[in-house]
């Protein structure tokens, strides 16, 4: 057990005003807030599987990669050629 590095983190903490320690206590506690997200998240995937009429879920990765691309190709030559935007 390192000692000292407790004693000094006391020691940092103690030198803290009120906000900082706040905020320090806040990112302490953070990692345990997505076990408040957990009942919404499950929530949402019983919603969307109600949805999809007990259907899984398989999306077309090629077409949203094609999606994706042309959506890209749109915004290049936007910003390529923006005076074809305003014609």
């Amino acid at each position: 057990m390192n000692i000292q590095l407790v004693e000094s983190l006391v020691n940092a903490i103690n030198a803290l005003s009120i906000e900082e320690r706040e905020l320090l206590n806040q990112k302490l506690t953070h990692k345990s807030h997505w076990q408040n997200l957990r009942p919404k998240i499950l929530a949402n995937a019983q919603a969307i599987q109600q949805r999809l009429s007990g259907q899984p879920f398989e999306p077309d990765i090629d077409q949203i990669i094609h999606q994706m691309r042309e959506e890209r190709d749109q915004q290049l030559i936007a910003d390529l050629f923006p005076s074809q935007e305003q014609s």
